[in-house]
């Protein structure tokens, strides 16, 4: 299975402005630019695109933990927190919240235990933690 994203740029960093769309189009030419991702600008940006997608991949991987031990999620909502260095352009960290009602009961450092183990496995987190990164350029 592949998913694939399309990221368009024109122009210089600060003035140049580009657009993200994805296979699915929920992104459909979505603007992103310098001031969506080290200001307030209107659009996405690519740290806020990567916390969704940790989030989202987080959540959907702690439910199907908690239902291999037999208890039914209630509610859960994880937050990312991705934190960019502007001067070095590097990620310095990527933090998870999540906030969660279980249904079923389960004792704290039960759900702990899970919660851990379904960070450890969901696949974005495999993918940032050591996956590498391949690059195919055509150049025209």
């Amino acid at each position: 299975m592949k998913r694939t994203a399309n990221a368009h740029w024109q122009g210089n960093i600060k003035e140049g402005k580009g657009n993200i769309s994805t296979q699915s189009t929920v992104l459909n030419n979505t603007q992103y630019a310098f001031g969506s991702r080290f200001a307030d600008g209107i659009g996405t940006n690519p740290e806020e695109l990567l916390g969704a997608a940790h989030a989202g991949c987080y959540t959907m991987a702690l439910s199907a933990f908690l239902a291999q031990e037999g208890i039914t999620a209630g509610t859960l909502d994880t937050k990312a927190i991705v934190e960019i260095d502007p001067a070095k352009l590097e990620i310095t960290s990527i933090s998870l919240e999540l906030t969660a009602s279980v249904i079923d009961g389960v004792e704290e450092a039960k759900f702990l235990a899970i919660a851990t183990a379904a960070k450890e496995n969901c696949p974005v987190s495999k993918a940032l933690a050591a996956t590498p990164v391949s690059l195919k350029v055509i150049y025209q």
